[in-house]
């Protein structure tokens, strides 16, 4: 139903409008009942699901990646389309508008998605508010930096947000890979990005024995478009700095070989959907291989298909995330992520 009757209709409406809209939608049907007849159709219960990773048990291996609910405010009723669980962000100190809008484009041609948001969010006090409600999900924080705060200062502005999200959060998930905010990536450089990890390590151990608690377990999402030396960087980098795992990937500066008119193509931003899907792969496989799976993968980038997430996973990631697939194919999706998983495993 989805795919031939809603996705038109939602297709020929601008995406950020639309965005806002399916909010209020799920909102308004899950306030008049709808949540457990979502539940009954979407959500799978299997123990072959179940995966235990940094000492957090996720019910099943599909989750719902960073910049769908930025605020917070749609997580609970987002798992009851069968996600396993949901990460939220990226978040800042400060809420920001982000980049100018238009901001969001479809390329149907290719099954994608170009974004520039731009860390468009409240800031990280509203969505600790939203989170406050939450009952049963489990939840990732995805952490950035302000725009306005320049590279030497930006670790404040993670501690700042980490502190926040301290107990409103399962995991951490270090964000200085998005395209959309100007400098970020320069902070995957070696020396950079292991002072600011080594800054929320230090953070995360002083919180955890104020308040007699475990530490929460931090990931470090990164970019598609890294080399292979610079990958062997981040394998280094999760060692010095004993971090527990890896996102891999966000979405990509690259545009090759797409359909979508070359107006389209020339957008700025970040490119996600289909066309990540071989990098993405390739990229856990790398990791994966050339680290001996020292470290846990969680894999996202153009899974549109129960395939497409069996591939992540033989590829060498321990859980798969969605966002435009989700958008492409409805929550069905996961259901049938998670019907195929249960199929492949072994009794």
């Amino acid at each position: 139903m989805y795919k031939f009757v809603l996705r038109p209709l939602l297709f020929a409406l601008d995406p950020e409008k639309v965005h806002h809209l399916i909010f209020n939608s799920v909102r308004f049907l899950n306030r008049i009942g709808f949540s457990k007849i979502f539940r009954a159709i979407y959500v799978v219960k299997d123990p072959r699901l179940e995966r235990e990773l940094f000492g957090l048990k996720f019910p099943n291996p599909v989750g719902l990646a960073a910049g769908f609910d930025k605020d917070a405010k749609l997580y609970n009723e987002l798992s009851d389309f069968g996600f396993g669980f949901i990460e939220i962000g990226t978040l800042t100190p400060k809420p920001q508008e982000g980049n100018p809008k238009k901001r969001l484009f479809r390329l149907k041609d290719d099954q994608a998605i170009i974004n520039r948001m731009g860390f468009n969010n409240m800031g990280v006090l509203e969505a600790v508010k939203n989170l406050k409600k939450n009952h049963r999900v489990l939840i990732g924080g995805n952490i950035g930096k302000n725009k306005v705060t320049p590279n030497d200062t930006a670790a404040n502005d993670y501690l700042i947000c980490f502190d926040a999200l301290f107990d409103h959060v399962d995991y951490f998930v270090v964000n200085v890979s998005s395209p959309n905010t100007p400098g970020l990536r320069e902070l995957q450089d070696r020396e950079p990005l292991t002072l600011l990890l080594k800054e929320l390590k230090k953070e995360n151990s002083k919180l955890a024995r104020t308040k007699k608690v475990g530490e929460k377990p931090i990931l470090l999402k990164i970019a598609p478009d890294l080399t292979d030396e610079q990958l062997m960087d981040i394998i280094g980098i999760v060692e010095d700095t004993t971090i527990d795992g890896v996102i891999a990937t966000n979405t990509t500066i690259a545009r090759k070989d797409l359909s979508s008119s070359a107006s389209l193509q020339q957008e700025t931003g970040g490119l996600s959907g289909r066309p990540l899907k071989e990098r993405s792969t390739e990229v856990i496989r790398f990791l994966s291989e050339k680290s001996q799976k020292a470290f846990p993968i969680i894999g996202v980038g153009g899974i549109h298909s129960a395939d497409d997430a069996l591939e992540k996973l033989a590829a060498g990631a321990d859980l798969v995330q969605l966002w435009t697939g989700f958008i492409y194919e409805g929550p069905a999706l996961i259901k049938s992520i998670n019907k195929a998983i249960i199929k492949n495993s072994k009794d």
